[in-house]
């Protein structure tokens, strides 16, 4: 699991800073969580094939979080995609790229697929043989969702040695890795203890997008190897963040402290500071293992 970071800064774009877009890979897919200006420009920074996009998740309708989002379907288009894309996002979603496409004669040559939302508590939005995605209700100026990407468990972990030292055929790997004990031509039961080994321990993202301090989010991440919170604002400016619904970098780091979690990046950060370092003196007391978030910097998972 990997996560690049397009963009971290909040309201408008500017040199070198980027709205919010962030690029998860989870065991070869890839989604792109929030779509602000310019994401399109950070992909080809990034050396990504836009073909391999295949889901789109948007977590509120204000421009810094999802402006990029018609200009990418449109580069779809022009590119000659031919696969599905499909697009979670809250109610309206739809009616804006839809309104977009159809006032520019521009409707795409691929299908478009609105996955629309309007739940007020934690829901499972999309699930695949490798992942599953649940949604974190957030506290902002309008309906917004944070997201939590979780990996399924994967096959047990075939011992090859002991495997050969009973002659047991490859053909029987397979049903060996799923849990299965394996039964000799003697009649003898070979456990699937002694044949396997425990499964990779899965990995798991929590992006929680524009909210103030929501303790309420504390059960939902609780444990997550990787957590990104919003923090626009340093402590000096709480009353801020307190009119406009965001969060200061102490309560994005109280959240991680409270949800245990291994590892939390900060990020969304207002233009009013120019030097980010703050950010990490004020959260270190509370949790020590907070990263800043950097246009085009990734972290695996």
């Amino acid at each position: 699991m990997k996560l690049t970071i397009l963009g971290c800064h909040s309201a408008t774009p500017r040199e070198n800073a980027h709205t919010t877009s962030q690029l998860l890979e989870v065991q070869g897919d890839l989604f792109l969580i929030d779509c602000g200006e310019g994401t399109q420009m950070q992909l080809r920074k990034s050396g990504i094939k836009f073909a391999r996009i295949k889901h789109v998740f948007i977590s509120h309708l204000h421009g810094d979080h999802f402006y990029g989002l018609i200009g990418l379907i449109s580069t779809f288009r022009l590119l000659g995609r031919t696969a599905p894309l499909h697009i979670y996002g809250p109610k309206g979603i739809k009616e804006i790229i839809v309104l977009q496409l159809k006032l520019a004669k521009s409707w795409t040559d691929y299908d478009l697929y609105f996955h629309e939302l309007d739940g007020q508590e934690s829901e499972l939005i999309f699930e695949n043989e490798k992942l599953t995605v649940h949604t974190l209700p957030l506290d902002h100026r309008v309906y917004t969702n944070g997201f939590l990407f979780q990996e399924k468990p994967g096959l047990r972990q075939l011992n090859r040695k002991v495997a050969d030292s009973y002659q047991i055929p490859s053909c029987d790997f397979e049903n060996i890795k799923a849990g299965n004990d394996y039964v000799l031509e003697d009649g003898t039961v070979v456990s699937n203890s002694e044949l396997t080994q425990d499964p990779k321990p899965t990995k798991s993202y929590a992006f929680c997008s524009d909210t103030a301090y929501k303790e309420a989010l504390v059960p939902l991440i609780q444990g997550v190897d990787l957590l990104y919170h919003e923090a626009t604002f340093l402590e000096k400016h709480q009353d801020l963040a307190a009119t406009t619904k965001h969060s200061t970098v102490i309560q994005a780091a109280t959240i991680a402290q409270k949800a245990q979690v291994k590892q939390l990046i900060v990020g969304h950060y207002s233009s009013r500071y120019k030097d980010h370092q703050m950010f990490l003196e004020e959260a270190y007391p509370i949790f020590e293992a907070t990263h800043l978030a950097a246009d085009l910097k990734s972290f695996e998972i």
